[in-house]
């Protein structure tokens, strides 16, 4: 029954919730109800100072599944007087919203105003999305519409600049504590739970409330007497698995947290974020390519052997496969994280890529082209070419840039691990290379 009225825009009467599942018995009835989205809702929050002016924006609220997204825009609904009317894009098509413009067109010329609540909205494609930009451009109705995914990259750019972007936060233990409250409250007792295991239930809940109150409605239907512990708590609930898409935002997050935690040298972390990940049940190979990546980027000649050991990890998973060799994969992470870091390579090669395109098609000095026939020997191909090797030091000093070209330097190492020995080379080449240079222009 509560479809029917919440699709005809009418909140059912009290009474009616009876025999509704816990979460929706426990919904909200005003906005200073809703727990753990103080920094909207609270004393100086963006839309408690639109309920309090009695005017309000059409918004996206953005955030974790069970965070309040559909309560808020109910209770805004009533705070401001409007008429409240859903729909959801995973079920609704073209023709419903017609139907729902047209309702609200109709409330509109009678002098009543339409919130119009559009759940999963990321789901409408762009097409659809721009269905709404005349309606809510001309106050027909004022679109709240709750996403789980970043608008950013689900909702067009024309929709986004006429809504205001609120992010929820996931609940943290004090709001789900604070959940549980109000359920042994309504249910007049306690859970049936120690306290390890009240606590390991929260966790379970991963910051959703509504999925919090439905574990809490299966405990309270236990038999009499039973007090679980953390193991059967266990063994009486089916944890979920967690809140994680691979081909959604969390995946680049998650992703960005890994590689950065071994940028920022910390191996616990990185191995907290690889773990994530390979719950939330990411292609072990994936991450084998992300870390050769990091040992490429971010470590390079301070430590050679870690792309050795990122590589030796792939090759070890192929081997091995799930889950043995998912322990390869957690040392290279380790390695990396611990190993000495040096952007110089993976800045130098971005270097020389600009320049590359910046001066085009120089060739070779003469001295350094491959002269296989006669005719490139007598045009001067190879001419002066010094064998490095044969050379008193070992180094001729000679230009290898085109002639048209300054010399650039795109390698600068800091000395980090094993390029403190390059750096030390490379400045001792550079001293020869310019006594050479001077004693060739004396001559």
């Amino acid at each position: 029954m509560s479809d029917l009225f919440e699709a005809s825009g009418v909140l059912p009467p009290p009474e009616s919730q009876d025999g509704a599942p816990l979460a929706d018995r426990l919904r909200p009835t005003r906005l200073e109800d809703v727990v753990g989205q103080d920094h909207l809702l609270g004393e100086g929050g963006p839309i408690r100072r639109m309920v309090e002016a009695g005017r309000l924006g059409s918004m996206i609220l953005w955030g974790p599944p069970g965070t309040g997204k559909t309560t808020i825009a109910r209770l805004l609904a009533r705070a401001a007087g409007y008429q409240y009317q859903q729909i959801s894009a995973v079920f609704s098509g073209v023709a419903d919203l017609k139907k729902a413009f047209e309702q609200a067109r109709v409330r509109r010329a009678a002098g009543q105003s339409t919130l119009l609540f559009v759940d999963e909205i990321h789901r409408f494609n762009r097409a659809q999305q721009d269905g709404f930009l005349p309606f809510v451009e001309e106050g027909v109705v004022t679109l709240v519409g709750a996403t789980t995914e970043n608008p950013s990259f689900e909702l067009n750019g024309a929709l986004l600049s006429r809504s205001q972007v609120f992010v929820l936060k996931r609940l943290d233990d004090a709001g789900l504590d604070q959940l549980l409250g109000r359920a042994e409250a309504h249910e007049g007792r306690d859970l049936p739970l120690t306290p390890e295991a009240r606590h390991a239930l929260t966790a379970l809940a991963d910051g959703d409330g509504r999925y919090l109150l439905t574990m809490t409605e299966q405990l309270f239907a236990l038999p009499e007497g039973v007090v679980l512990d953390v193991q059967g708590l266990a063994g009486t609930l089916q944890r979920r698995a967690p809140a994680y898409d691979k081909s959604r935002e969390e995946h680049y997050n998650l992703i960005s947290a890994l590689h950065k935690s071994v940028r920022g040298s910390d191996p616990d972390a990185a191995l907290y974020w690889l773990a994530r990940m390979l719950n939330g049940g990411e292609d072990p190979l994936y991450l084998a390519r992300r870390i050769v990546r990091m040992a490429v980027e971010d470590i390079g000649e301070a430590d050679p052997l870690s792309i050795l050991v990122a590589n030796a990890a792939k090759d070890t998973y192929d081997f091995l496969g799930s889950s043995e060799g998912e322990l390869a994969l957690a040392q290279a992470v380790v390695h990396l994280a611990t190993a000495p870091k040096s952007v110089g390579v993976y800045e130098a090669y971005k270097a020389a890529k600009r320049a590359a395109a910046e001066t085009g098609s120089l060739t070779p000095p003469a001295h350094i082209r491959n002269a296989p026939t006669r005719l490139m020997k007598q045009l001067g191909y190879g001419k002066g070419y010094q064998y490095d090797p044969d050379t008193e030091l070992g180094f001729s000093g000679a230009n290898y840039f085109p002639d048209e070209m300054e010399r650039r330097t795109f390698y600068r190492p800091k000395g980090e691990g094993h390029e403190e020995k390059i750096k030390a080379r490379l400045e001792h080449w550079a001293e020869l290379r310019a006594k050479m240079q001077e004693e060739g222009g004396r001559e």
